[in-house]
């Protein structure tokens, strides 16, 4: 095999070009409650003092992402005046004009710089078959449309409107520098990352055992287990100092400021003072709102995380156990990921992405997690559905997804061509009942006498049935990862 160099073919420009403009397509599009969201953090970090950020409450979508992500709002303002500068004006609440939707459109389409630069970063660390293929069929031109061309990303990003791609840039540079056994790199990556925006915390765990037990431990015994012997006091010490740095340069001015209570309040519900006392616009999570239920016992934050926990615990061990190369780290890294979502206390259907863009790296290179990333993706991307509910978003969504998923069935059958399927018949079965549900939510239920007295039935569809791909996606993942490792022929 020899390395990919996805930056030098000639393929990859016209691949993240053609994307990008398709973006640059939805700019008039429907948009959540996001753009409003991000307007207002622009006006705060424009228009107020540091001291201000995060104590400002005109809005209800008050500042609630990490110091970095602050700065980040803050570096696009100022781009932002020379489109409207009205979009900047803390009391402009609910601001929409020609020039504030064209920035804020252009300004996720420019800054998935980051994002195609990560994936050229991950073409270049997988290994291509020594014959000659096609260039269609080669497993790093297979790899940057998965990832360029994500379904799940289009439509979160450019239609529903976040900055995922951008984030999502950094985690794969990351991963592409641990693939690259630059691990120091790696680790900064990662670390600014957690500082953009704090639900990326689900992956610490993979990232913390990986890094003690791959980098700081320099030799294993002939069994596998670790030489306790090898471990490099200089090495714990130099991770120590990268994410320590990266901290202090986050958090540092606002702790000066005398802030470490709001800032310690970031996805967390304080219980240490009164509700009265805490103030409104403290970093807590936006509108998130806590019910009991009436029939089905309440599950609390504490509940959950126990459950979390004991789920991602056994894959954790097991990459400590022995000499676990990057591969194995992968798939911990996407347990943690899927185990977070499935037992999280307040989780949002966007984060089924940190595990199927992740994933995509392993897709190509092994036929068991292709059969995976195909499960977990095409019911991960139907989960997504309700977040564009206008009929005007219905045929794009439907085309869009229809276009990702046939292109990964095809892509990676070529890809794995031999004895044998990706998936079970009766894992075909269950994708196929997908169409039924897609009928009857989008169609049949909305129409019915029951989207009066039942309209949330919709929703529950589908995340019933969609949660059991998810979950099967999770235990093929462990299965995966705890079966005897065959000696790799990539990665």
């Amino acid at each position: 095999t020899v390395m990919a160099a996805a930056g030098s073919c000639s393929w990859f420009p016209p691949l993240a070009l053609g994307v990008s403009l398709l973006k640059c397509l939805f700019i008039n599009a429907y948009h959540s409650t996001d753009f409003e969201v991000h307007r207002n953090w622009l006006a705060i970090t424009h228009s107020l003092p540091v001291s201000r950020w995060y104590h400002e409450n005109s809005s209800v979508w008050t500042l609630d992402y990490p110091p970095l992500f602050a700065w980040f709002q803050w570096s696009l303002s100022h781009v932002a005046q020379h489109f409207d500068s009205n979009m900047l004006r803390v009391e402009n609440l609910d601001y929409v004009s020609p020039g504030a939707v064209l920035f804020q459109r252009l300004s996720v389409v420019f800054t998935d710089g980051v994002f195609i630069y990560g994936a050229t970063e991950c073409c270049r660390c997988v290994q291509e078959p020594k014959e000659q293929r096609d260039v269609l069929s080669r497993p790093s031109f297979v790899l940057a449309v998965l990832l360029l061309w994500n379904f799940g990303l289009l439509v979160v990003d450019h239609l529903h409107f976040q900055y995922n791609g951008f984030l999502f840039g950094f985690l794969l540079l990351s991963l592409a520098k641990h693939l690259q056994h630059r691990h120091l790199q790696g680790a900064l990556l990662f670390s600014i990352l957690l500082n953009l925006k704090h639900i990326y915390l689900y992956m610490a765990p993979a990232y913390g055992v990986y890094l003690l037990r791959s980098y700081c431990f320099t030799q294993d015994h002939r069994d596998g287990s670790v030489r306790w012997s090898s471990f490099s006091p200089l090495r714990l010490l130099a991770l120590g100092a990268i994410v320590t740095s990266v901290c202090a340069l986050s958090f540092g001015p606002f702790v000066a400021m005398g802030q470490l209570l709001s800032l310690s309040t970031l996805g967390v519900h304080l219980k240490l003072l009164e509700e009265a006392e805490l103030p409104r616009a403290s970093m807590t999570g936006g509108l998130v709102q806590e019910f009991h239920h009436s029939v089905l016992p309440s599950v609390t934050p504490s509940v959950t995380l126990v459950c979390t926990l004991l789920s991602i615990l056994p894959a954790l061990l097991s990459l400590w156990g022995g000499p676990r190369g990057p591969r194995a780290f992968l798939r911990v890294l996407l347990i943690c990921s899927l185990g977070s979502f499935l037992f999280g206390w307040h989780v949002h259907e966007k984060a089924v992405l940190l595990a199927i863009l992740p994933l995509s790296i392993l897709a190509v290179q092994n036929r068991e997690d292709a059969g995976t990333f195909l499960v977990l993706t095409t019911t991960g991307h139907y989960s997504l559905f309700p977040l564009l509910f206008t009929p005007a978003e219905f045929p794009i969504k439907v085309l869009l997804m229809l276009m990702f998923t046939i292109y990964s069935f095809t892509a990676l059958r070529k890809l794995h061509s031999g004895p044998g399927r990706l998936l079970r018949p009766l894992e075909y079965a269950y994708l196929l009942g997908l169409n039924a549900v897609a009928i009857t939510c989008e169609v049949a239920l909305p129409l019915s006498p029951w989207q009066q007295t039942l309209p949330f039935l919709p929703l529950l569809v589908t995340s019933v049935y969609c949660s059991v791909g998810v979950c099967h996606s999770f235990l093929r993942l462990y299965v995966s990862l705890l079966r005897p490792e065959e000696k790799p022929k990539q990665l």
